[in-house]
């Protein structure tokens, strides 16, 4: 099995009989990629570039960070105040990881309000427990 430690992954080459992944002819194997996980994934799936969800952005996010990939979303869009999905103004929320529209965030925020609501309170029953202790 080779690896590729910059990617993560290892090509994986079945020469078994048994299984159906060669072509018809039998000349030509398959290959398939085995990911961190140990998933495979044939090297068409894995070859896919990743890219922006957001319409004409032409950003090449071969090497960015893993966080954008996974949500296919550019660094740049990912912070910019104000987008356009769909044909409404939106921003990403950094606790959901989606886009929301404007309405839906305290002024320059970066989280939504609901899960602001969630945090501010989960924050402020820590800090009530911690102060019960004290007494």
């Amino acid at each position: 099995m080779e690896t590729n430690k910059a990617e993560g992954k290892g090509i994986v080459t079945d020469n078994d009989e048994e299984e159906e992944d060669e072509d018809v002819e039998g000349d030509n194997k398959k290959k398939r990629v085995l990911t961190l996980s140990g998933r495979k994934i044939s090297g068409a799936e894995g070859s896919i570039k990743p890219y922006c969800q957001i319409e004409d952005c032409t950003t090449d996010m071969t090497d960015s960070k893993t966080y954008h990939r996974r949500h296919k979303v550019c660094e740049f869009h990912a912070k910019s105040p104000v987008v356009w999905v769909s044909g409404k103004q939106q921003r990403f929320c950094q606790q959901c990881s989606r886009f929301h529209e404007l309405s839906e965030f305290d002024e320059a925020k970066r989280s939504c309000r609901r899960r602001l609501a969630g945090h501010n309170e989960r924050r402020r029953k820590s800090s009530y427990d911690s102060q019960e202790g004290r007494s």
